[in-house]
């Protein structure tokens, strides 16, 4: 049973007289347990669908659904899976104290995986999720593997009851479900021999893994530094042999580049990007792979008629891991619109200087960075670095940081998502 939590008027479940707080009990007889059970039941044009207002009145419906139309029932979040790991390198046990409650879920939920591209390891389903994954297609999925050795795995995991992911992989594919994959490299753990077999071994289930990403571990000032370390800059340089050496295999034999590098760590290796066109569509750039060469493309594409900016000065606020390769983004911006871009890099207060993302940018630090700017005719900040609820990773809300600020801020994804509309004279 779920239940809902918002109807849109004039839908299909506001003329059924479905209301906040009413039970979904049931379609043609199968429990709606969450959203997954919802949508794919109810996707039929016709089903009997059985409910319990707030008031226990219980309600059967024979439903006439015609093709498209949504249903228009929002419902309550579902309880996340929790991570049954305790992973060295885990990013949720490398938080500071005194952060909201929800960034301490340490979530490995394959819904999430489905819905939201989140990556799961698979270590905690059951024979149910097995059956409802290859039932209702969920694929692709986004799976952290790390490592195919399975007392490899298990040690990354520190879940010594971990199952074999190649068998798991294996029984999907066979049902015809895909995957996006990851490997977070740990340091003289996962990588070199044991990378080289993991990507080998990922590359032999065909077109069922469609992609593979190499991530560098990353390390707050609160992680656990005794147990794990960051990669070297030789250690990146031959990941980053593998992985290129994996793509170009890849590239010749199937068409596309199939493994990546994450910026990160081709970055830490001190080598240039990969040329835009080798990242197939981006498909792991939630990922941090091909980030920059995705936001370049942005840019390009919406860049047309961004007038009115002559004449003014505009902040651009980063995270140190794009600081350096910002300027290459910013030039024809800056070009077009005829403003001055200042950069301006930040080093992140909350977790340490080791983290470098955008995203992870607390709210003081910008504060910081901008209380005295007055200068500045508009600040770009990154959208990242805000939830849903306009909060940042130390819980300051933007609305609050806008009015401690003497500069208006905006929040954006590839700039000119942000500069549509000029600032007032």
């Amino acid at each position: 049973m779920i239940k809902v939590n918002a109807v849109e008027p004039g839908s299909l479940a506001d003329e059924l007289g479905l209301v906040p707080g009413t039970e979904l009990l049931s379609v043609n007889g199968r429990e709606v347990e969450d959203f997954l059970d919802w949508e794919f039941l109810t996707a039929d044009d016709a089903f009997t669908l059985h409910v319990r207002q707030p008031g226990g009145e219980e309600i059967e419906f024979d439903v006439e659904r015609p093709e498209g139309l949504p249903m228009g029932a929002g419902l309550e979040p579902p309880r996340i899976r929790r991570c049954a790991n305790r992973c060295d390198f885990c990013f949720v046990d490398g938080l500071p104290t005194g952060l909201r409650d929800t960034l301490y879920i340490r979530d490995d939920d394959y819904r999430l995986s489905f819905r939201y591209g989140n990556f799961a390891t698979l270590t905690n389903l059951k024979p149910r999720d097995t059956d409802r994954i290859i039932e209702y297609r969920l694929s692709p999925l986004y799976v952290s593997v790390h490592a195919t050795d399975p007392t490899i795995r298990r040690w990354l995991l520190r879940n010594p009851t971990a199952p074999e992911i190649l068998p798991q992989l294996r029984h999907f594919a066979a049902h015809g479900i895909q995957f996006h994959s990851q490997v977070v490299m740990s340091p003289g753990v996962n990588d070199a021999a044991v990378l080289e077999q993991s990507l080998d071994d990922l590359y032999g289930f065909g077109p069922a893994v469609l992609s593979v990403s190499v991530v560098p571990v990353g390390l707050t000032e609160f992680s656990k530094h005794h147990l794990v370390r960051e990669p070297t800059v030789e250690e990146c340089r031959a990941a980053v042999k593998l992985v290129e050496r994996h793509a170009a295999i890849a590239r010749a034999e199937r068409g596309i580049t199939w493994c990546h590098g994450a910026d990160e760590l081709y970055l830490r290796a001190h080598l240039d990007l990969p040329a835009p066109e080798t990242y197939d569509g981006f498909e792991q750039v939630e990922n941090g792979v091909g980030s920059v060469r995705y936001l370049q493309q942005k840019v390009a594409d919406g860049i047309d008629g961004l007038g009115g900016w002559r004449g003014r000065k505009i902040g651009v606020v980063t995270g140190a891991s794009m600081g350096a390769l910002m300027p290459q983004v910013l030039a024809p911006l800056a070009e077009v619109t005829g403003a001055t871009l200042e950069l301006l890099t930040l080093e992140n207060t909350l977790f340490g200087p080791s983290v470098t993302t955008a995203g992870l940018l607390p709210g003081a630090a910008f504060l910081a960075a901008l209380r005295e700017r007055g200068d500045l005719d508009l600040a770009l900040l990154p959208a990242e670095s805000i939830n849903d609820d306009g909060l940042f990773m130390d819980d300051l809300d933007a609305h609050v940081l806008q009015s401690q600020l003497p500069v208006e801020i905006r929040f954006s994804h590839h700039f000119t998502d942000a500069l549509g509309t000029p600032v007032a004279a």
